[in-house]
């Protein structure tokens, strides 16, 4: 019950990743917010699980990329659930291509979801943290930014730039009580995996030492620890859930 009655805002938290932090905080008796863009479906069965927990939640559908969407979806979260106190940047998108058939649109669209997605949402909510003198910001990057990876470029400069925002804000806001920290997921079972190549998987197995892929909940729970009230000597850091892959 280390949170109870702390609020959590979740981006992209009807499914994957997002989905797992959502009720991983829950368990630690956090209220939710979960954002979505297209599946309310999903979003729904989020909330119902969560507030079966015993905790509120609500769901609101916003493209973190559009700033008037965003602030739309704090205005009306905020009055139904009350003030943010841990923000999980996790929304991101995919568009692959080799750099030399990479088009400016999907360039574009990746870096508008995956680095101004973060921003609207940061920008928004770290006033009322660093008011309260207490707050949690968590960027969900990836592995991808630290070792690269073929098709990639746009998806690696997007989560590198996450990190560079992670370590840069940490050092604005540290005294101020609000912590900024990021974790990088190597290849983990969600949906962008699911359309990979097993021969394409089989070989991300056979060069992660543990031998597999990870599981949502292996994200979540790192999410959580960062959330915990004791981990307020902990920011401006990447924390590698990664099965070993890669390797500081």
């Amino acid at each position: 019950m280390e949170l109870q009655g702390k609020v959590a805002l979740v981006s992209g938290a009807s499914r994957g990743i997002g989905r797992a932090i959502a009720l991983e905080l829950a368990q630690a008796k956090c209220d939710i917010i979960v954002n979505f863009v297209n599946n309310r479906t999903a979003a729904d069965e989020v909330v119902a699980i969560i507030r079966g927990m015993g905790c509120r939640a609500a769901c609101y559908q916003a493209d973190v990329s559009v700033r008037a969407q965003t602030d739309a979806m704090i205005d009306a979260a905020q009055t139904e659930i009350g003030k943010v106190d841990i923000l999980v940047n996790n929304a991101g998108i995919t568009r692959d291509s080799s750099f030399m058939k990479l088009s400016a649109e999907k360039w574009r669209e990746v870096l508008l979801v995956n680095l101004d997605g973060p921003f609207n949402l940061t920008s928004r909510l770290l006033p009322n943290m660093v008011e309260a003198r207490w707050g949690r910001i968590i960027n969900i990057t990836s592995i991808v930014a630290q070792m690269g990876n073929f098709g990639q470029s746009n998806y690696a400069v997007a989560k590198g730039g996450l990190i560079a925002l992670t370590r840069a804000l940490a050092r604005e806001v540290a005294h101020k009580g609000v912590t900024v920290n990021a974790i990088a997921p190597g290849f983990i079972e969600t949906d962008m995996t699911s359309v990979v190549s097993e021969k394409v998987l089989q070989s991300v197995c056979d060069l992660t030492p543990v031998g597999r892929l990870g599981k949502p909940e292996e994200v979540a729970i790192a999410a959580r620890f960062l959330a915990h009230p004791m981990s307020s000597f902990v920011t401006g850091q990447v924390i590698n859930v990664n099965g070993g892959m890669y390797m500081l």
